[in-house]
Formats: structure tokens, C-alpha cells, sequence
């Protein structure tokens, strides 16, 4: 479930369009790829233009005015089920709904009588990415997350938590390897959500949400997030059908992270709760692999 603060009336806006950003990116001596929001001066570097955010779905809760009152309405501009959670006043008598919105469209959660004066109806909400009780239903084990024939060391797995300590993260996998190295979709489905511009990773509190990233569902209802993704690196987009095997994007080091890898986990909608689900990978000759901290995994 996604938090919300409380929002009034008086204070809802529109989004702002996509900004458009310059990056600069140059070698350094291993020859990897750096960038920077400032030109270096010891070293040539190329400018990049690019739009942050374009691609993004809208998922919210609007309040609208209607001859009758107010109207709050969830949208879903998402090419996949949404869980809504919204509660409408204060915490000792709220309103509290529940509803499942359909992919692309809107539904009126709750229809109340105009406030009285210039009074404020507080309200907030959350969502879930699916439908509720999606059951993780795979015809078979993943396919590793990169090129054939290649191998990386999984630095990560259950029942290891390091930093995977959440629902939501428990049975994510970590997968060490260089930046720029292909990674491939694990299991056919529709991309419902990329980001692609963040370019800066670290363990600051500030770099938290600027993993770039792509999701995508699948036909069970549960979705996968590749995450920590090469700035401007991603070759798919919403509503992009791709193939188990897939070429989507390139490994980096963008987000809250201490070194480059790929996040890989698998997520189900458990009701107002996103929690990751185990999976395996194929092997050799239909083996099937439990992914294990300090394998070397190779897709086969």
C-alpha cells in the first residue's frame, strides 16, 4: 500500500508535465560509463537530453465538484488492475473504502453532500499494483535475467536478508554485475511501468526513489520488478508486450544501492498488501535452480 498525506480540497492541482533535464556522461579509466549533472572539466563528455517521468501511469484519488457535492473518483491510468484503499474524515469516525479499478478507466469511490462553508474534507488513500489475491501461477521456472550463457553471482537470496527485510522484498534476488551488462525478461508479459532518467546510486537517503526500473505483469496477475536499471538504458515501453528471453534493458547502479546489481523480485496483490513471492530458475537439461546467496547463475 502507497501512503498518502491528507489532502483538502482547497490544495489538489494538477501534475506538471515532464521536465526536461541535461546530463553529461563520460568513461572513467575501467571504462564504465559516469554521469554527472555538471559538465567535467579533465574530461571530454557527451551531453544527453532527457525527459524524466514522461512514462509513468497516473494512479491517484481526486476529489471533483459535482451539482450534487463531491465526488472522489480513483483513477487508473495503468495498463493493469489497481487495489484502491481510500478513508474519507478524521481517524475516530472515517468513511473507509475498498475497491478494484479496472486497467485504464476511473470509478467513483464516494459520492458526499457539499461541505458546509468553507469547510475541508480531509481524506487519504493507498493502492496496490493487481487484482487482489493474484495467485503466483508460473507454467515453469524463470528463466535467469540475462543474455544466454551468461553467469553472475546471485549476492543476494533467501533465506538471506540483508537488506531484503520487508514483504515486499523478502524473496528478492540480488544479481552482481557490471553496468551495461543485458538483462532479459524472466517471464513473458505487458511492461506497465519504466523509469529511465535517474542516473546518480548510493547509499544517500536522497537517491531512494531514483531506481530506474521496469515492471512488468504478468498473465497470473503478479508483476516483476527489474530495478537499479542504466540511465536511458531501457528498450521497452507500457503497454509493450515482450517475450520470455526478451532484451529490456541494461544493468546499472542507479537508486539506493552500494554497488551495481540487479534487483529482481516477483510481486502479488495480497490484498492492500504488495508482498514478493519465491522463485526459481531453470538450469541445465530442466533442472530447476533455487537461487542461493553466493551462486554463480547461469540462464540458460
Amino acid at each position: 500500500m502507497v501512503p498518502r498525506s491528507w489532502l483538502v480540497l482547497a490544495c489538489v492541482a494538477l501534475a506538471a508535465g515532464p521536465a526536461v533535464g541535461e546530463v553529461y556522461r563520460y568513461k572513467d579509466k575501467s571504462g564504465q560509463w559516469v554521469y554527472a549533472d555538471r559538465q567535467p572539466d579533465a574530461v571530454p563528455a557527451e551531453s544527453l537530453q532527457l525527459k524524466s517521468g514522461g512514462a509513468t501511469p497516473k494512479i491517484a484519488v481526486e476529489p471533483r465538484k459535482t451539482p450534487e457535492g463531491i465526488s472522489i473518483v480513483a483513477v487508473n491510468e495503468c495498463r493493469c488492475s489497481v487495489e484502491f484503499g481510500l478513508r474519507v474524515g478524521k481517524m475516530s469516525n472515517a468513511q473507509m473504502v475498498r475497491a478494484t479499478v479496472g486497467p485504464r478507466s476511473e470509478q467513483l469511490l464516494l459520492a458526499l453532500p457539499p461541505p458546509a462553508g468553507k469547510a475541508q474534507i480531509p481524506f487519504d488513500f493507498g493502492y496496490v499494483i493487481g487484482v487482489p489475491g493474484a495467485e503466483h501461477a508460473p507454467k515453469g521456472p524463470y528463466r535467469a535475467p540475462f543474455a544466454n550463457a551468461r553467469s553472475f553471482t546471485v549476492s543476494q537470496a533467501p533465506p538471506d536478508q540483508f537488506t531484503h527485510i520487508d514483504p515486499a522484498s523478502r524473496y528478492a534476488i540480488d544479481f552482481a554485475m557490471p553496468e551495461g551488462s543485458a538483462i532479459h525478461a524472466a517471464r513473458e508479459g505487458v511492461v506497465i511501468n519504466v523509469a529511465h532518467s535517474f542516473y546518480r546510486g548510493g547509499l544517500a537517503p536522497s537517491n531512494q526513489d531514483e531506481a530506474n526500473f521496469v515492471q512488468i505483469m504478468h498473465d497470473d496477475g503478479t508483476n516483476a520488478i527489474y530495478a537499479h536499471l542504466q540511465m536511458d538504458s531501457i528498450r521497452v515501453q507500457p503497454g509493450q508486450r515482450v517475450a520470455r528471453g526478451e532484451y529490456i534493458a541494461n544493468s546499472g547502479n542507479t537508486g539506493f544501492t552500494s554497488g551495481p546489481h540487479l534487483h529482481f523480485v516477483v510481486l502479488r496483490n495480497a490484498g492492500m498488501r504488495s508482498v514478493s513471492v519465491p522463485v526459481n530458475f531453470s538450469g541445465p537439461g530442466r533442472e530447476v535452480v533455487v537461487p542461493r546467496t553466493g551462486d554463480l547463475l547461469t540462464a540458460y
